[in-house]
């Protein structure tokens, strides 16, 4: 009979080892949704920031803002939100989903009107997109994609978007209207500077898109997350010298 209970004993000890083991590993996990836009940048930045707090793995979640904002909304256990856009911030802000005191705006970015590197049409501002030879414009869906009210707003400025609506070809996101763009399914497309960057070789920029509003990326803990200390520290690190030398590799402008 002893040695059934101390075994059961053992068991038991070793059930609750496990379980805070358990606990302990997802506590240093950092769950980040953040916008199309910043893949690239981000996964960059994980590995340094890992390595500066051993232990710790971020676990990203990229789409449009709009779209990651509803996910939070709805429950999702999400830590830090980083947005392309103030309005879907401010939207998150008002339905009390943000850890108060943490929101701050880390980098900038510049709207541009792209078109294919091979084979594409020639255009110097954005009436230009009114010719014939432009029959589609990748635009990002403005009801749901920062980029694509962006682009909105710009053709709005000028007096343009009942003439570019009809040729607008809807993307779920700003990096789907790339891809548009990149595969010659569009003459042209509004894109952020920094994802024309990256596919430098498969497209051609042809002009920078004056918006009424700059284009500021806001980032903060959410109150959803089982981790706000470590979404601190994630904040911490992409607004430090280090976090946004790599940011800046990739196009971003300081906030």
């Amino acid at each position: 009979m002893r040695s059934t209970s101390l075994s059961i004993t053992q068991r038991v000890a070793a059930l609750a080892l496990a379980l805070m083991a358990s606990g302990l590993a997802q506590a240093a996990e950092i769950t980040v949704s953040a916008a199309a836009s910043l893949t690239n940048a981000f996964r960059e930045l994980a590995p340094a920031f890992e390595a500066a707090h051993p232990g710790t793995k971020l676990q990203f979640n990229f789409a449009a803002s709009d779209a990651l904002l509803a996910q939070i909304a709805k429950g999702a256990p999400v830590d830090v939100f980083a947005s392309a856009d103030q309005e879907t911030m401010d939207k998150a802000q008002q339905q009390k989903l943000l850890v108060e005191g943490t929101r701050r705006n880390f980098v900038s970015n510049a709207l541009v009107v792209i078109t294919p590197a091979e084979g594409g049409v020639a255009l110097k501002t954005l009436s230009d997109l009114q010719q014939s030879a432009v029959k589609r414009v990748a635009i990002g869906r403005p009801e749901g994609v920062p980029a694509g009210r962006y682009a909105k707003a710009a053709l709005e400025q000028a007096g343009l978007w009942s003439a570019i609506e009809p040729k607008a070809v809807f993307a779920q996101n700003v990096r789907q209207a790339l891809d548009y763009v990149s595969r010659g399914e569009t003459e042209a497309g509004f894109v952020y500077m920094t994802d024309a960057l990256m596919f430098k070789d498969k497209v051609r920029i042809l002009f920078s898109a004056p918006t009424p509003a700059p284009i500021s990326y806001p980032i903060a803990v959410t109150t959803g997350g089982a981790n706000a200390e470590g979404g601190k520290r994630f904040l911490d690190f992409v607004t430090s010298a280090a976090g946004q030398a790599v940011l800046a590799r990739h196009g971003f402008q300081k906030p």
